[in-house]
């Protein structure tokens, strides 16, 4: 149980939400770069002191943070190649227009490290590959291997490295021993760049709010490395797979494609495998966001062969005995719990007996219930509240697609008019909504502080083509914003202590 009070609850505070790949700059998609510490220095200016972000795994070619290759390493194609020319592993770098010129540059600052005799960073490499051996021995080796077989999904290798045999895996360490460090190299390159962001966050003042998926991709280094702990079959495909029932998203539920847990298997060695990959989420971030976490009490199991998720069964998780477990391990947990979507009482009462805070969405609120959850009187301060998700639309296309009688009740629940606050200013109804709440921490999507509309989401769930894409400009950013973002921090009492 926790022992220490939850970061949040020592003051009232606010937050952006915004991924890294959203941020601005020269290259092909935002990274950890001179604009990404621009955007610490911004969040400061405005009297912000979180940043929240979706998961940094590296993808698949749709680009989703929530089915990465890894539950521990980064997205490489996030690292700034001007770091490296920075430190004498690039001369140069041209125009760098997608993800396999940025490999291409990575890989010749790999062979420049590897060449140079008196390398100033090899000592840190040593200890970085030393300490994070339990998750990156067998990452560098899956990628490795992936690449080799022309980045297939595992189940579809040749049968030995499918399997993991002894055999083969002893050949590929030593065939590809080259490919298998520069895997190693740049998980290196960009925790070491993280680490000096992280620094100046901290700085600033501004905490780092990340988000792990409960699951893990099918195609993953610890699906492929630990086939022990999840719901596979002897050729390796899911016996079941994870999603959720018909709601709010969608008439048919979500059927994810992830495999579930052998939860049994994981308890027999206490759950040694949640505890490194929570260890790994505390070493990126201040605060840690459980996606899903209704999965931890009990999931959504589907068949495999079935192609909606509308035919599942709920099915009992130990959410309880594994968050006894980190508490144990842990010293201190920052938490929070995504509780939406379909949530039972027993959900509730997990997340309360961890203290942990939850959810809640303005978007939601407004459907002319005053029993809604979402509603600002039904807040508690032992939550985070949101005008909207990654998941959701932004605030203002999603008015303009709100029935007219679900407008005339939001109005009259807020006590203003549409004379006083007409279409184009409705972010700001909500994002000062969200910051006038009891709730302990306010999050608003970066979206909504720019006043975007439609054709700015960051994703649609339940499709796979047109999402994690988009990215602001510092020409959207006007300083009377900032004035105005800072006055309502001062106003509601969420300025950093």
């Amino acid at each position: 149980m926790p022992t220490k009070p939850h970061i949040l609850h020592t003051h009232r505070r606010s937050g952006v939400l915004l991924h890294p790949t959203s941020l601005p700059g020269p290259a092909y998609k935002g990274q950890i770069s001179h604009d990404a510490y621009r955007f610490i220095e911004y969040l400061a200016s405005c009297g912000i002191s979180v940043w929240q972000m979706l998961p940094l795994g590296p993808t698949h070619s749709d680009g989703s943070p929530y089915m990465a290759l890894s539950a521990h390493a980064c997205d490489t194609t996030l690292i700034s190649l001007a770091w490296l020319v920075d430190h004498n592993l690039l001369a140069s770098i041209g125009d760098v227009n997608n993800a396999l010129e940025h490999e291409k540059y990575l890989k010749i600052a790999h062979a420049n490290f590897k060449s140079l005799p008196e390398q100033i960073l090899a000592p840190s490499y040593q200890q970085f590959c030393s300490s994070h051996a339990d998750w990156l021995d067998d990452y560098a080796l899956f990628m490795a291997l992936r690449e080799v077989h022309h980045h297939l999904p595992w189940m579809q290798w040749d049968k030995p490295f499918r399997d993991c045999t002894p055999k083969a895996m002893a050949q590929a360490r030593t065939d590809h021993a080259t490919l298998i460090d520069y895997y190693k190299f740049s998980q290196f390159i960009f925790f070491t760049q993280w680490h000096e962001f992280k620094a100046y966050a901290q700085q600033h003042k501004i905490l780092l709010f990340g988000d792990m998926p409960i699951y893990v991709a099918l195609d993953s280094a610890d699906v492929w490395s630990n086939r022990e702990l999840f719901e596979l079959d002897v050729d390796g495909k899911p016996e079941t797979v994870a999603g959720v029932p018909p709601d709010y998203f969608s008439a048919t539920g979500q059927r994810w494609g992830n495999p579930h847990y052998r939860w049994k298997a994981m308890q027999q060695d206490h759950f040694l495998w949640w505890q490194n990959r929570m260890r790994t989420q505390l070493e990126l971030f201040d605060l840690v966001r459980i996606d899903h976490f209704r999965g931890l009490s009990a999931y959504w199991e589907i068949p495999a062969e079935a192609e909606s998720a509308i035919h599942g069964r709920w099915v009992d998780a130990p959410g309880k005995e594994l968050l006894e477990t980190l508490y144990t391990t842990f010293s201190e947990l920052p938490l929070v719990a995504e509780d939406l979507g379909l949530i039972t009482e027993d959900v509730h009462e997990l997340r309360r007996a961890f203290s942990l805070p939850g959810m809640k969405i303005l978007q939601f609120a407004f459907d002319g219930n005053p029993a809604n959850i979402y509603l600002p009187h039904h807040h508690e301060y032992n939550a985070v509240v949101y005008t909207g998700t990654h998941d959701n639309d932004t605030t203002l296309s999603w008015f303009n697609q709100l029935p007219a009688n679900n407008r005339e009740y939001m109005y009259r629940y807020l006590n203003v008019s549409a004379a006083t606050w007409p279409t184009e200013n409705i972010s700001w109804l909500l994002i000062q909504t969200a910051l006038a709440s009891v709730c302990c921490l306010a999050v608003v999507p970066m979206q909504d502080i720019l006043g975007l509309g439609t054709g700015h989401r960051m994703n649609t769930p339940g499709t796979t083509q047109g999402n994690w894409c988009w990215r602001f400009s510092w020409s959207q950013v006007e300083p009377s914003v900032t004035q105005r973002l800072h006055g309502l921090m001062q106003l509601y009492d969420r300025l950093p202590a």
